[in-house]
């Protein structure tokens, strides 16, 4: 179990193994995607089904010790509002959680694509 404030970066990729993506900008926020689809059945025409969608933001300090995680499923992402306009200084780390949830309610909404974009 991950614990705040206890936990470090090698107890985390011990548990959960190397994160799915980190910040580009900052070394100290981590992102593990579960994303689990199946196939439906006949009467849908094989369309996917989407099982499983969560995501673990993962925070560390600067000597490596978890000091915040946050979990996402599909559920609350798609509660989640994203602002189109622009934010005048908004922080890296939060433009990038906002642009990797943005992704994936995307993908919820449409798993395979195939809606037109607006």
């Amino acid at each position: 179990m991950l614990k705040i404030s206890e936990s470090n970066t090698n107890d985390v990729k011990k548990i959960l193994g190397p994160p799915s993506t980190e910040n580009v900008f900052e070394d100290d926020l981590w992102i593990y995607i579960e994303r689990k689809t199946t196939v439906s059945d006949i009467k849908t025409l094989g369309k996917k089904k989407l099982l499983a969608n969560n995501v673990l933001v993962l925070e560390f300090n600067n000597r490596g010790i978890l000091i915040k995680k946050d979990f996402y499923d599909k559920n609350s992402m798609n509660k989640i509002e994203i602002t189109e306009s622009e934010t005048i200084g908004i922080s890296k780390k939060q433009s990038f959680i906002s642009s990797t949830l943005q992704s994936l309610k995307r993908k919820i909404n449409d798993p395979l694509g195939t809606k037109t974009a607006r």
